[in-house]
This record gives C-alpha cells, structure tokens and sequence, in this order.
C-alpha cells in the first residue's frame, strides 16, 4: 500500500531534480516514515547512481521485488538497462513501464513514494496521472528566468493533469563557500519565491549550490547521509517538513470535498 505518491518534476533539465528528489526521499524516512523512491526519468534515470546502487531487480515470482539502500525502496530503469544503454521508446512502451512501476512491484506499506519525473511536459505526467491518484507535485527551479519560465509551463500541466503542485524548491539558489562560509547568488535572488506568489503555489525553501552535494551525488552517499547537520543538509529537512505539511493540507481538503462520498482507496 502507498499513502502518498509525490511526483518531483521540473520544466527544464539541469535543476538539480534528481539531486533534490533522493534527498527529499531521504529526509522524509528521516522522520521515521517507510519510503520508496521510483525513477520515473526512463531516458535519464540516475536515481541508482545518487544512491550508490548497481544491482538487479528480483522477484518474488509474482512481482518485482524494490532494490533498498539506506532505508529507501527503490526501483529505476537503471537496473534494467546497461550504464551506456540509450532507452529509445515511443508514448506507448513508456505509459506501459509506469504502469508496471506500480502494479507489478512489491512496495511495502509506504508513507511516501517520490516519483523523480523526467524534466519537460512529456507523456510520463500524463501516463502517472492516468495510472494512480497522486497526492501532489512539487516542481524544482532555479532563480534563473529561463528555468522560471519552463516551471510555469510544468505548473500548468500538472493543473490540467489534476494533480496538485503543492511547492516549489528553489535550488542552486546562492553558492555557499565551503571555507569561509560566505554566499553568493550567482544566479540571481528570489525568482522561485516571486513565482510562487504570482502561481500561487507553496514556495517550500531555497537549496545552495554547494560542493558536497554535487560529490555525493557522484559517489553515491547523498548529503542528507554525508552532512545531515550541514546548513544545506537542514534545508532538506526543512523540504520535507514543509513537504509533509502541505500534503496534510491538501488530504484534508479532499476529506472535505469527498465528506459523504465513496472513500478513495489507497494504492496497493
């Protein structure tokens, strides 16, 4: 059973999505909730290579059994392809491997199933939204006006999909030094939390550009492991917080609109 499948997308590549999403994912089981993380960027999928992980899937003879590592449930096309593997698929064959992400994968009893969305507004929003009921997108930008511009297009997807973007991170928002502390906004300051107000979604926090996170990322210990006192590692756990909170909000807006109708079952 899945609580709560939260899809993490962005308008554009180079945000730092996948970054964000497995350290989401991580802080969240921080909390002591049961994650999965399922890596929905079928061309790109680089969830195994942020977490460490180079294994194959198995199964338990009737579905297919989640790789874990650090207390994460995690399935990604990465474990069924080869590392220099191009996945060249039409809409069809990509709608039907999101559909056996879901129903033929053994989750166990999750609070919260991250979906790290590949970047754009392609067929893998519109097969998620017509697969599960997803509780929520948070979308990922950086303060620069080009990536400020492709979030809005990926905001209102996600609208037209009927799933709710419940925030926005803005990451790669200052460069933190690692020696004398001092940060710099080299891509510009407050575009996340601007467009937040004029779309009138969450703005969940800023992230730095900061060099552990990029060496986690390519060692495969990710910082919220590596530095979870760190400032960047509290402004992940700052994201999942305010994460948790929103998606609070909004169940108990659908409670409220559902009161008296047939009940939503959960995703088993």
């Amino acid at each position: 059973m899945i609580k709560n499948i939260v899809a993490v997308g962005a308008g554009k590549g180079g945000v730092g999505k996948t970054t964000v999403s497995v350290n989401l994912a991580l802080a969240l089981a921080k909390t002591g909730s049961r994650v999965g993380i399922l890596d929905g960027d079928i061309y790109g999928p680089n969830v195994p290579i942020m977490l460490g992980l180079n294994t194959q899937l198995e199964t338990n003879g009737k579905q297919i059994v989640p790789a874990e590592k650090y207390g994460l449930q995690v399935v990604s096309m990465g474990f069924l392809t080869g590392e220099d593997s191009a996945v060249i698929w039409r809409g069809p064959m990509l709608h039907g491997a999101i559909q056996q992400f879901f129903k033929d994968v053994a989750w166990k009893d999750l609070d919260y199933l991250i979906v790290d969305m590949p970047p754009g507004t392609g067929d893998i929003a519109l097969s998620l939204s017509q697969t599960v009921p997803v509780s929520g997108a948070i979308l990922v930008t950086t303060p620069q006006q080009v990536s400020l511009a492709d979030t809005r297009r990926a905001i209102r997807m996600y609208e037209k999909l009927n799933i709710k973007p419940i925030g926005i991170v803005e990451n790669m928002s200052y460069y933190a030094c690692t020696n004398c502390h001092h940060e710099a906004e080299i891509f510009g300051y407050g575009g996340g939390e601007e467009l937040s107000k004029t779309m009138e979604v969450p703005f969940l926090g800023r992230l730095p550009v900061y060099q552990p996170i990029r060496e986690g990322s390519d060692t495969g210990v990710p910082l919220i492991i590596s530095e979870p006192g760190s400032p960047a590692g509290r402004a992940f756990v700052t994201l999942a917080e305010r994460a948790i909170e929103q998606l609070a909000i909004e169940a108990r807006k659908v409670a409220a609109a559902n009161k008296g109708k047939i009940p939503l079952t959960p995703v088993r």
